[in-house]
């Protein structure tokens, strides 16, 4: 008994059990259409201290294309140096980012350079999935490092602002006459605790659960031209979203999380020489056999189970045994 207490107390994270709290809309739901847009492009590090591409043919050529263009002429058709690297370039385009702002930009080698250190990204446009160039990078990389002085990723890097947008993504709030709110995890029961909310802020039925996580909402006569507003309002109204109850387990870590609806029918419990008995504590007999009562809250259990000194692997063969035996009324995820 002494060891597996040790073992528990060893446990980086032992028992959250979630509770229902208020949350603002704006943390559990987002606007339809008002979202990042990824972009990507090609490009070239160069001002490499030999830790470059060693000679890949898609640098070459990026090379000898890109002095043509700036009318020299190599009169090879080759080109080899390893201070050179290819890279993949990738950002994310803020939704109603005007043209000018900057944002920040990830370069990856796609060659076999060693290291990015360094370097410089030269003039590489990005594009969204439409094909078209939303913003173009250029600038110095930089790796970041740990406390040793070494590099993270050394074939992975970011330009801090170096990229510019050159063209915006059109939208605008001030003549919407509708809005879609959608729910980052559906349920219906939080859809239609939501509409309700939002129809008594705005006194009347504006808000309509079209289902578990979409919800439409017309824009009332004394916000007309002011979305914005309308947004802001609704966003920072709080609310307990509801959820379906859940055990997740990480084995590797001894993490065990458990929603407060998880609840366990009648059931016996014998594993290995654990012994348990919810209604009256956790006991040790020499049956080996627990009694749990019906309607017991997993509270209950993972509190027995813990002062019993259950070691992570245990806990995951016990509520795998109890899901499969259809005694657990919670869905149940292994990590």
């Amino acid at each position: 008994m002494r060891n597996r207490t040790a073992t528990v107390a060893a446990m980086a994270l032992l028992f959250f059990s979630l509770t229902a709290q208020g949350a603002r809309v704006k943390d559990i739901a987002s606007i339809k259409g008002v979202r990042e847009n990824l972009l990507i492009g090609y490009g070239l590090v160069i001002g490499l201290k030999g830790t470059g591409d060693s000679g890949t043919d898609i640098t070459s050529k990026s090379m000898l294309r890109l002095f043509e263009k700036m009318g020299i002429q190599t009169g090879t058709t080759d080109f080899r140096s390893k201070n050179v690297a290819a890279v993949i370039a990738t950002a994310k385009l803020p939704p109603f980012a005007r043209a000018g702002t900057k944002m920040d930009v990830t370069v990856s080698s796609v060659g076999d350079a060693g290291t990015l250190e360094g370097g410089t990204l030269l003039v590489t446009p990005l594009r969204a999935g439409d094909q078209n160039v939303y913003a173009v990078a250029q600038g110095p990389v930089s790796l970041g490092s740990l406390t040793d002085g070494k590099g993270m990723f050394p074939t992975t890097a970011r330009v801090p602002n170096g990229a510019i947008i050159e063209r915006e993504v059109e939208g605008s709030f001030t003549q919407k006459k509708t809005f879609v709110l959608s729910l980052n995890n559906p349920d219906f029961t939080t859809s239609a605790r939501l509409s309700k909310l939002i129809n008594t802020e705005l006194g009347g039925k504006y808000a309509v659960a079209r289902d578990s996580g979409t919800i439409d909402i017309i824009v009332p006569f004394n916000y007309d031209g002011n979305g914005v507003e309308l947004v802001a309002t609704i966003e920072n109204l709080e609310i307990s979203p509801d959820s379906k109850a859940r055990v997740v387990l990480n084995e590797r870590t001894g993490t065990v999380v458990i929603g407060e609806n998880v609840r366990i029918d009648n059931v016996a419990i014998s594993h290995g020489d654990l012994q348990i008995e919810v209604a009256g504590g956790a006991k040790g007999k020499k049956d080996r056999v627990g009694l749990i009562e019906g309607g017991t809250t997993i509270k209950d259990i993972v509190k027995a189970l813990n002062a019993m000194g259950v070691s992570p692997k245990d806990m995951t063969a016990i509520f795998q045994a109890l899901r499969a035996s259809g005694a657990l009324q919670a869905d149940l995820e292994v990590l």
